[in-house]
């Protein structure tokens, strides 16, 4: 049996105590062994969930008691799968690897999907983790195909990829910071395919993101706008969070990751430049808890009375790993350690009587909608993986 405690000990943990925000009373929650069980027992739930075409877990309701099940179509599907490979990745059972297997063929029907820029959260998170840990060239084929469907949405005269296709009463073409992320998908498929198509698309986008989305302080809007004649912005919101003007956390987390991994395709310092303002922003923001995990918006008024997003810290995380290998900041790493320290703790892993296929619990969903507000989320669990990982490799 493969033991985290290897991870662990790699990390140079002596310690895994709970961080606690200012105002609460700090306790111990167990020693390092009893945290490396919890997290065993919560990597053993996720290969305890029965495979399903139509039943992806994406999050849990504490108010109905049920498990958030969606089809390959959502956007949040290939985070589960992601997370089963990168177990394996981390522990090297081969029960996650075949499992994972298992899962990752059911993604593929969205690679012609062409109503959703959402294509990297979806096939980039299972086929691309696919093709990291297992080589097959299927997975490549299925990544490529992807990324020719995902540049359908592109636009030439506006610079960018198509966001959403709803409220086309309101908006023309919108484009939100979390498009970012789906960027690595085209580089990685002109890596693959030797078609510079794709990453031209790439750069393109980044560079028309970077020059609209930006406040003077360094967090982000999340929607804009543009005019589809003129290709000029129209609007800037925060649709997801408290109002426009606010600096939504994980909006700033995809931004901070987004053009951290631009950077790695392009050497553009452009874009580190970019990466390091906002995560400067973020990771020294006056209302950021003192465990490192943010509260869901920097601007809620009700703050420290309000959730705090584990995805947002956990996006931030790995982002920050790949920042520092590039800057040599040790403000970053420095983020990135304690946040997994903090996410290790009792405080924020679920309980191993806990039977659902998550590994965290506090995230947040979308405020617009009201919807998974403070629950387990399956992308905070596949960015804290992805950090543990990259944590692994950065020592």
């Amino acid at each position: 049996m493969h033991k985290i405690s290897l991870i662990i000990f790699i990390l140079g943990f002596a310690c895994l105590s709970a961080c606690k925000s200012k105002g609460e009373n700090k306790k111990s929650h167990g020693n390092e062994m009893e945290i490396d069980s919890l997290l065993q027992k919560r990597f053993t739930r996720l290969l305890d969930y029965n495979i399903d075409s139509l039943a992806f877990p994406r999050s849990y309701s504490y108010k109905t008691g049920e498990i958030k099940k969606v089809s390959s179509r959502d956007w949040t599907s290939g985070f589960f799968v992601g997370n089963l490979w990168q177990i394996y990745a981390i522990t090297g059972d081969e029960a996650y690897k075949e499992r994972a297997e298992q899962w990752t063929p059911l993604i593929e029907r969205e690679k012609d999907n062409g109503k959703t820029h959402d294509m990297g959260f979806k096939v980039f998170s299972s086929f691309g983790n696919g093709l990291k840990f297992n080589g097959s060239p299927y997975y490549e084929e299925v990544l490529i195909q992807s990324a020719k469907t995902l540049s359908t949405r592109f636009n030439d005269k506006i610079g960018s990829i198509r966001s959403w296709d709803f409220n086309k009463d309101i908006w023309q073409f919108p484009v939100i910071i979390d498009n970012m992320m789906n960027l690595e998908l085209l580089f990685e498929a002109t890596k693959l395919s030797g078609d510079s198509l794709y990453h031209e698309i790439a750069v393109k986008h980044a560079e028309t993101t970077m020059k609209n989305h930006f406040r003077s302080d360094g967090s982000t809007w999340h929607v804009l706008d543009y005019d589809t004649i003129s290709g000029q912005v129209r609007m800037k919101v925060t649709h997801q969070g408290i109002h426009d003007n606010s600096a939504w956390a994980r909006g700033q987390g995809w931004a901070i990751y987004g053009y951290t991994m631009a950077y790695r395709y392009t050497k553009d310092q452009r874009f580190l430049n970019r990466a390091k303002a906002t995560a400067d922003f973020f990771i020294n923001h006056k209302k950021l808890p003192e465990d490192g995990i943010p509260y869901w918006d920097f601007d809620d008024p009700n703050i420290p009375n309000v959730s705090r997003d584990v995805s947002a810290g956990a996006i931030v995380a790995s982002a920050c790993v790949e920042l520092y290998g590039y800057t040599r900041n040790e403000a970053y790493i420095n983020y990135s350690k304690k946040v997994v320290h903090s996410l290790k703790s009792i405080k924020y892993i679920l309980p191993p009587e806990n039977t659902i296929p998550f590994i965290l619990d506090h995230s947040f969903g979308d405020w617009s909608k009201k919807s998974e507000m403070d629950e387990p989320i399956v992308y905070g669990d596949y960015y804290f993986l992805q950090t543990l990982l990259r944590l692994r490799v950065e020592k």
